[in-house]
């Protein structure tokens, strides 16, 4: 199946922002919104000439209400596989808790009575692992399993919630939104110094730096 228009595809969630790649004839779903998001999601599917039952395969930048919320209610078929990384991938098949103790954590727990659990097999993914034409980056501190992906054939960084976008620029996530702000900063520079250069930097908040991605992340790792 091919996208109608372009090889990556933004959806508009609710406050949030999940993607649809075109890996080479294999539709990819990067992240996928809040739990109410799932009327809308299927309208920007259709649109883009696909229907839930085309998409391959799932990548989640990590597991956040936010980015997993209409995993389970869709439609994927029962065979689509979701690449995630420890311990998010845990949390998200509900066979680990988020640790109550730190202030992120609570929150996703609280936030877990609006998630159902997927019944899709979660594939576990490591730094440095390839999906397909998708590089895999262990980036923790938004979450402890937060990962970023890297497509270059694509030109295309797919960032999560390791920074977030305001006026063109990117800064990294503040305190409340993350389990360990210290930890974030170290992955933000360490990913700046590992991954090549990209065009396009597909943030989880505020718009796609469509040009000058990869300088854009350079110069958030630079101000820390």
């Amino acid at each position: 199946m091919t996208l109608e228009a372009g090889a990556v595809r933004r959806f508009r969630c609710r406050g949030v922002n999940a993607y649809l790649v075109d890996d080479d004839g294999t539709l990819t779903l990067v992240d996928a919104g809040t739990p109410w998001d799932g009327a809308r999601m299927r309208e920007m599917l259709s649109s883009s000439g696909v229907g839930p039952g085309d998409i391959d395969r799932v990548l989640l930048t990590h597991f956040d209400l936010d980015h997993v919320g209409t995993l389970a209610t869709l439609g994927l078929d029962a065979n689509v596989p979701i690449h995630a990384a420890e311990p998010d991938a845990s949390f998200l098949l509900d066979d680990a808790d988020p640790p109550a103790g730190n202030h992120k954590g609570a929150m996703q727990r609280a936030f877990r009575l609006f998630i159902d659990t997927p019944e899709n097999e979660v594939v576990r993914v490591t730094d440095g692992d390839e999906v397909g034409g998708f590089v895999a980056y262990r980036t923790p501190g938004h979450t402890p399993g937060h990962v970023a992906y890297h497509h270059a054939g694509h030109g295309a960084a797919f960032l999560g919630d390791v920074v977030r976008e305001s006026d063109g620029e990117l800064d990294p996530m503040p305190w409340l939104m993350c389990y360990d702000t210290d930890r974030n900063e170290k992955s933000l520079a360490d990913l700046a110094d590992r991954i090549d250069p990209f065009e396009a930097a597909c943030v989880g908040h505020g718009d796609p730096v469509r040009t000058g991605g990869y300088d854009a992340l350079r110069r958030a790792a630079d101000r820390l």
